[in-house]
C-alpha cells in the first residue's frame, strides 16, 4: 500500500515534468548497463533447526562484469551479463529480461532427482498493470526465476522488489541435496555509482502434498560498482557471438511458452551449458553464420533435456 501511494505521487509529479512513470522505470532499468566491478557476498544467517550445520559462511568474491543492452523496445529491455576473467577470458553469464505489464510467467515448482519442474501461469491483467516482470536466465539461457513488481521512484531513489521461487544457486547446485527450492526476495536499487541486487533467500524442502519446510535463510548482496574497468574483451566476445545467443534465446522462448516444463540440465553425462558453449565456439569459427543450421543444433540439444507436459 505504501509503495502504491508513493508511486501515485510520483506519477503526478512526472506529469508536471513531462516524464511518465514508465519513462522513469525504463531509465532505471537501462542504467544497469555498463562495465562494473562486482562484489558477491553471501552468508547463511538463520535456521529454525538448532542442529543445522551452516554452509558457505561469509562467502565473498569479486569479478569484472560487462552488462550489455541487447534488446530495447518500449515494453521490453534485455540485459546480457558477461563475466571477464584476467582481462581476456569471457564467460557468458546470466541474463535478465524486463517486460512491462507482462501477464505470462514461468514459475519454478521444485527439483526431484535431477529434474527441475516449472509451470506456465497467467498474471491477472489488473495485477500486472504498471508492473515490470524480471525474467532471469542461467548462463545457457535456461530459466532461473521470474518475478514481477512495481518500480518505485521517491526521494531520489529508484528501486524494485519481487518474490520468486528458484532452483538452487549454481554455487550449491552440485554440492547440496538437503533442499530443493530457493525462495528469493530480490531488491534492486540504482545508485549514482552503480546498482545492487540485494537478496533475502529461504532454503526450502518441497514435496508434493506436503507443507514447505524451511531449513535455513541466507543474505546475499551483489553490488555493481561503476569505474574505469577493462571490458574490451567482453565487447569483442559479444560482437562475435551475439547472433548465436540470439537464436538460443528464441528457441528457448518457443520451447517454454506452454504447459508444465521439466528440465534435466545434467543428462547422460551431458550438460546443457557446456554443449552450448562448445557449439558457440564452433559457430564463431565458421566463415559464415548459418542461422538455419545453428537453430537446428540448438533445438536438438534443448529437446534432449526438456520435456513439455
Amino acid at each position: 500500500m505504501k509503495h502504491l501511494f508513493l508511486s501515485a505521487l510520483l506519477i503526478a509529479s512526472s506529469a508536471v515534468s513531462g516524464q511518465t512513470k514508465k519513462d522513469q522505470d525504463r531509465a532505471a532499468i537501462l542504467k544497469m548497463e555498463g562495465c562494473y566491478k562486482v562484489t558477491f557476498s553471501f552468508a547463511e544467517t538463520f535456521s529454525p533447526n538448532k542442529d543445522y550445520e551452516y554452509h558457505n559462511d561469509r562467502k565473498y568474491e569479486e569479478a569484472i562484469e560487462y552488462v550489455k543492452v541487447v534488446e530495447n523496445t518500449e515494453n521490453k529491455v534485455v540485459l546480457q551479463h558477461l563475466l571477464i576473467v584476467n582481462d581476456t577470458m569471457v564467460i557468458k553469464h546470466w541474463r535478465q529480461d524486463w517486460l512491462f505489464e507482462n501477464t505470462a510467467l514461468l514459475t519454478y515448482d521444485k527439483k526431484v532427482g535431477q529434474v527441475e519442474s516449472w509451470n506456465n501461469v497467467t498474471i491477472p491483467a489488473d495485477k500486472a498493470k504498471g508492473t515490470w516482470t524480471q525474467k532471469v536466465f542461467q548462463v545457457d539461457d535456461s530459466p532461473r526465476y521470474e518475478g514481477y513488481g512495481t518500480w518505485v521512484h521517491v526521494d531520489g531513489r529508484s528501486f524494485w522488489e519481487s518474490k520468486a521461487d528458484a532452483p538452487l544457486p549454481r554455487r550449491e547446485h552440485t554440492k547440496r541435496d538437503d533442499y530443493n527450492v530457493t525462495g528469493r526476495f530480490s531488491h534492486i536499487e540504482i545508485y549514482k555509482d552503480g546498482w545492487v541486487l540485494d537478496q533475502d533467500n529461504d532454503k526450502i524442502v518441497r514435496e508434493a502434498g506436503k507443507k514447505d519446510v524451511l531449513i535455513a535463510q541466507e543474505k546475499g548482496i551483489e553490488r555493481f560498482w561503476s569505474g574505469n574497468y577493462n571490458c574490451k574483451a567482453a565487447v569483442e566476445y559479444w560482437d562475435k557471438n551475439q547472433e548465436f545467443w540470439k537464436v538460443v534465446r528464441e528457441v528457448w522462448t518457443e520451447k517454454l511458452a506452454k504447459g508444465t516444463v521439466d528440465i534435466e540440465l545434467f543428462k547422460n553425462g551431458n550438460v546443457i551449458y557446456m554443449r552450448f558453449f562448445e557449439l558457440s565456439s564452433e559457430t564463431a569459427k565458421a566463415k559464415k553464420f548459418d542461422a538455419k543450421k545453428v537453430r537446428s543444433s540448438i533445438q536438438t540439444i534443448i529437446d534432449e533435456h526438456v520435456t513439455i507436459k
